[in-house]
């Protein structure tokens, strides 16, 4: 298994969303650094910036205000220095259109967030598993 210490980017305007999503990692022990943005365009503009520290991972929302989650996969897979970079799409939307639109743009994954806390901590699992360090329990 492949370890880092990187940080992860969450990329999510929901204030709740992005609580729950920190509080799930930590129950999980992972212990990587989570740098928090509330759009595509402030997103890109920390990826793009040499002083910021490249994430291991970017877990990303789609409908958010300014620049949106297909938008922001359309700039960062289309940046030679960015494609790379491992994006897993937690989003609310089961639209067919936004899943197809992800793949397309070479998303690691594409996961629905459930409304349960306990169901939203197991989707958080394979993230760990692939991409971040955890400490054992």
């Amino acid at each position: 298994m492949r370890v880092t210490n990187k940080p992860i980017l969450l990329v999510e305007d929901d204030q709740v969303d992005m609580m729950t999503v920190i509080r799930a990692l930590k129950q999980i022990h992972v212990t990587n650094r989570v740098v928090h943005l509330e759009n595509g365009e402030d997103a890109l503009n920390y990826l793009r910036d040499e002083k910021s520290e490249k994430p291991c991972i970017i877990l990303l929302d789609l409908n958010m205000p300014i620049m949106n989650g297909i938008e922001f996969l359309q700039a960062a897979k289309g940046d030679e220095q960015l494609r790379r970079v491992p994006v897993v799409v937690l989003t609310t939307s089961d639209e067919q259109h936004d899943k197809l639109n992800s793949f397309n743009f070479s998303v690691a994954g594409y996961m629905s967030k459930p409304v349960d806390y306990q169901q939203f901590v197991e989707v958080m699992r394979p993230i760990n598993a692939y991409w971040t360090i955890s400490e054992m329990p």
